[in-house]
């Protein structure tokens, strides 16, 4: 599947049905998904692995992975609902999908999806970018997470971010690969002042060490 194709095909996943924003609940947007993913499976960490999408919102990492060929693909995350909006894609998509509801800031969290899931390939994520106060710093969770469950990870940061990543890392992984982006925000809550905020990123490809 080229990479058109596949941003053709993720643009037909719904997004949340009452998105919550202190819960950062904004729909990973087709394109730059796409782009995540086809930069993952033009490494080789897609087609015929195992692959975990960590925070899947509503599920359109995951279905991409499953799209592209991975032969396993499990999602996570802690909101129940939206689980049940990204089961809804994957029935849409007619792609096998193994969901779980855990809350990855939980201490217990790691080691339990570890033992449910056993070893995996690659993550993919899209984590909470901590733009609200009573969440700084919620990407951790994640990335200890991703560096316990994988090997690669892919994941959706800030602009810029890349230095705090290298430091928090230092000694569990490194940064082997950055592609920049922009993650436009349409307006979904009272406190939006804009149609769409455009928001500047870069995927960050991170390997265990």
């Amino acid at each position: 599947m080229k990479l058109r194709h596949l941003e053709m095909a993720l643009q037909r996943c719904k997004g949340f049905e009452k998105p919550r924003a202190e819960w950062e609940q904004y729909q990973t947007p087709a394109p730059l998904g796409a782009r995540l993913l086809y930069d993952a499976f033009l490494h080789g960490d897609i087609e015929r692995k195992a692959v975990m999408d960590l925070g899947c919102g509503t599920g359109i990492l995951a279905i991409g992975a499953a799209l592209l060929g991975a032969k396993k693909v499990m999602a996570v995350d802690f909101d129940p609902g939206a689980i049940r909006a990204a089961q809804t894609n994957a029935a849409l998509f007619e792609v096998d999908i193994s969901f779980i509801v855990s809350d990855l800031s939980s201490p217990t969290a790691t080691p339990t999806l570890e033992e449910q899931v056993g070893p995996c390939d690659t993550v993919i994520m899209n984590p909470p970018f901590g733009a609200q106060k009573q969440k700084l710093h919620a990407d951790r969770p994640f990335i200890d997470c991703a560096l316990v469950l994988a090997p690669v990870t892919y994941g959706i940061f800030n602009a810029g971010s890349t230095p705090f990543v290298e430091s928090y890392i230092k000694g569990r992984g490194k940064v082997t690969g950055q592609v920049g982006g922009i993650f436009p925000i349409k307006r979904s809550f009272s406190f939006h002042t804009k149609e769409v905020h455009e928001v500047i990123i870069e995927i960050l490809r991170i390997t265990r060490t």
